[in-house]
């Protein structure tokens, strides 16, 4: 999805620093905001007392995405020159081949939401931190992909902060062992999707928002038998505020801002780079769980916070590590193809 003519806002030859730069500072700040305001609104809405539903809200939060997806492809037709976005007729074909994605989609938002629930914002960033130690063990389960030694430290040091912050939870009294186990299987979910999203994208023709749309509508068609056998029926016929307008608003909204979060990510890669985007969401995760503890005037030991700052450090290490691998890859592949330009074109052809 993109608005039209934001090709441009690519930023031209005659553009200067300062103007790119705010443009940058605007891009991460809108992705800054819309994230961490997803994650706090999410914790709201899972955090109630009176309705104990997380299945239903993560449900109605995928519905009001199909919603959006198709409202966006009804724009697109009427104001072709504003409004990019792609055509998302439905295609029960296209439904069956990313279904496999959808069964990990549903695992992923749904243990994220529930680890967020059991936890809360302040320890969700390390409650959560393990998506990257998943992403090295599965990449060499299930694609044979080997990690350096500097990439295997770097997860060493994740999963050190990771235990010290289960420990200082345990310390201080406040730890959630269900919210623990969630977050573990919403860490391996993350890095199944990852997986998974790379073998279905061909049956979407590549496009992130036509999967996005076929994921959302599985997902919402899977829920439905999960809220009947967890019993979440029975909590919204006896939910006093079924019929509160303010009760609807702050769940449509979060699934909005689960909607938004697609764009700006892609929005923030655009303008900077991925390996930018990363350190982006470490600096995001770290000013998150500040405000959070600010927000419920917590008191945090030194240890606490240090397993904190070995989580998101060690993610940056592994994101930096990574970076400069891929580098090493990519500058000998294009010194071998100037080299057979340069012997082709020593040789006539």
């Amino acid at each position: 999805m993109a608005l039209a003519g934001s090709d441009a806002m690519d930023g031209g030859k005659g553009e200067t620093f300062l103007l790119k730069a705010i443009k940058i500072g605007g891009v991460v700040a809108i992705y800054w905001f819309i994230s961490i305001t997803m994650v706090f609104l999410n914790n709201y809405l899972l955090d109630s007392k009176d309705l104990d539903a997380p299945l239903f809200v993560t449900f109605y939060q995928c519905l009001v995405t199909v919603g959006l997806c198709y409202g966006m492809h009804l724009l697109s037709h009427l104001c072709p020159g504003v409004i990019d976005f792609p055509s998302v007729k439905f295609d029960l074909k296209v439904c069956r081949e990313v279904l496999p994605l959808s069964i990990v989609f549903i695992g992923m938002i749904t243990f994220n939401n529930l680890c967020l629930k059991h936890v809360g914002v302040a320890f969700y960033t390390v409650g959560r931190s393990l998506s990257t130690v998943f992403n090295v063990l599965l990449s060499y389960v299930i694609l044979k992909q080997t990690t350096s030694f500097y990439a295997i430290l770097c997860c060493g040091i994740i999963l050190g902060g990771f235990w010290l912050g289960v420990d200082q939870e345990g310390v201080a009294g406040s730890l959630s062992w269900t919210g623990v186990f969630f977050g573990v299987l919403a860490s391996a979910c993350v890095s199944l999707n990852a997986i998974f999203t790379k073998r279905v994208m061909p049956a979407v023709d590549g496009n992130i928002w036509k999967l996005s749309f076929y994921n959302n509508i599985n997902a919402c068609i899977l829920f439905l038998p999960l809220i009947l056998v967890f019993g979440e029926v029975g909590h919204l016929v006896h939910f006093s505020r079924l019929g509160d307008p303010t009760f609807w608003g702050m769940m449509t909204l979060g699934g909005v801002f689960g909607f938004a979060i697609g764009y700006v990510t892609g929005l923030q890669i655009k303008f900077t780079s991925p390996l930018t985007h990363n350190v982006s969401g470490t600096a995001k995760a770290c000013a998150q769980t500040v405000i959070a503890v600010v927000y419920n005037q917590s008191s945090k030991s030194f240890l606490w916070w240090t397993s904190n700052l070995m989580v998101l450090g060690g993610s940056s290490a592994y994101t930096w590590v990574k970076g400069m691998e891929m580098k090493k890859v990519h500058i000998p592949q294009e010194e071998s193809k100037e080299k057979l330009l340069g012997e082709k074109s020593d040789a006539g052809v």
